[in-house]
C-alpha cells in the first residue's frame, strides 16, 4: 500500500511515517516499480506499534532503540530481547506511576467540580 494508505490505516501522518523511516525506526520498506514505498501489513502493524509506544509517552529517543533492537540483524538473540523487554518494563512502570498521579488528578478535579456544582450564586 502506499504512504497515504499506510497513513490511514495507522493514524499516522505521511511525514511522521518518513520520519521514522529516515530515523531507522522502520523495517527496510519493499519499493513498487515506480520506487515508491509499498508498505505491507507488517509494515502497518509496526507504524501501530511506534504509534502506541509514542502516544504512552516514551521518548523518542527509547522508541528508537527499541526499534533497531527489533529490526538489527541479530534481532532475535537474547541480549537484544532482553533490552527491548528492560524498555517494555521500565516503561510499564513509568506509566503505571502516571496513572496513579492521574488518578490522583481526576480525583480531586472531581472534589472540586462538587463543590463548585453545590455553590449557588447570590
Amino acid at each position: 500500500m502506499l504512504i497515504k494508505d499506510a497513513s490511514v490505516a495507522s493514524g499516522l501522518s505521511a511525514d511522521t511515517i518518513r520520519y521514522y523511516a529516515k530515523s531507522g525506526m522502520l523495517p527496510p520498506i519493499a519499493r513498487d516499480a515506480r520506487g515508491w514505498r509499498d508498505f505491507s501489513p507488517a509494515d502497518v502493524e509496526w507504524l501501530i506499534t511506534l504509534k502506541h509506544l509514542r502516544s504512552t509517552g516514551m521518548p523518542l529517543a527509547e522508541v528508537k532503540r527499541f526499534a533497531q533492537s527489533a529490526h538489527a540483524p541479530d534481532a532475535d538473540t537474547s541480549q537484544n530481547r532482553a533490552l527491548r523487554l528492560n524498555i517494555m518494563q521500565r516503561h510499564a512502570h513509568t506509566l503505571a506511576r502516571r496513572q496513579t498521579e492521574l488518578d490522583a488528578c481526576a480525583k480531586y478535579l472531581a472534589h472540586k467540580i462538587a463543590i463548585y456544582s453545590n455553590k449557588k450564586d447570590h
